[in-house]
């Protein structure tokens, strides 16, 4: 850290949930933890974004929820497009973009954006080491009294088979163990805790229809 300068190498943000130029320089702001002026123009909060990330030494810029970008008119769509591969130009850093299947799709109404870009698709868990490791950083983290056995190969298995390894499930089957285990006052989560836990409603993403929807 150099006298009065956080540096930061790694920025994080998400893509506004209304993508404009405007808001996208303010969430970014937000992100650098600087104040956000709101009546400055899309012009004045780029040169303070500029400015700041070389003041912070930022070599990363991540960016979630890109998706978000297709909820804009094409015009934002293009412009939104035309920030991102300004940025790459003028800060000369990588940018990391996430999000859903959309994200990609997003990004490739810009051929030489997408150019620019690798896809790297995050594959389910299984149970492997890992896994293992995934679930020990969690366990450590759980603020239950007791030392829970997620570990424990049935446990595993059971986590891995109830949430198809995707890491979203994952973290809503665990807090909704851990939940359960204060509730019930035994502060620990085991083999028992999966066969016994009153799960909440299913996520959209893991309800499947199995007959055709029947209108009335």
């Amino acid at each position: 850290m150099r006298t009065g300068i956080t540096t930061a190498p790694v920025i994080t943000m998400q893509m506004p949930p209304e993508p404009d130029e405007k808001s996208f320089y303010e969430e970014l702001l937000s992100a650098l933890q600087a104040p956000v002026k709101h009546g400055h123009t899309a012009g004045q909060l780029r040169r303070s974004c500029r400015d700041l990330m070389g003041f912070m030494g930022a070599r990363m810029l991540v960016i979630d929820e890109v998706h978000s970008l297709l909820a804009g008119t094409y015009r934002q769509q293009r412009v939104m497009l035309n920030t991102l591969r300004f940025l790459a130009n003028d800060l000369r850093i990588p940018l990391v973009c996430a999000g859903t299947a959309d994200a990609k799709r997003a990004l490739m109404t810009d051929q030489q954006l997408a150019d620019r870009f690798e896809a790297a698709e995050l594959s389910p868990w299984r149970n492997d080491e890992p896994f293992c490791r995934f679930l020990a950083t969690y366990q450590a983290m759980l603020p239950l009294r007791k030392r829970s056995d997620l570990l424990a190969a049935p446990v595993r298995q059971s986590i891995i088979d109830l949430s198809e390894g995707i890491t979203v499930r994952i973290a809503r089957l665990i807090e909704s163990l851990a939940i359960e285990a204060i509730r019930s006052g035994k502060e620990k989560i085991d083999e028992e805790s999966l066969s016994t836990i009153p799960f909440p409603a299913p996520l959209l993403s893991m309800t499947e229809s199995k007959e055709s929807p029947t209108l009335t």
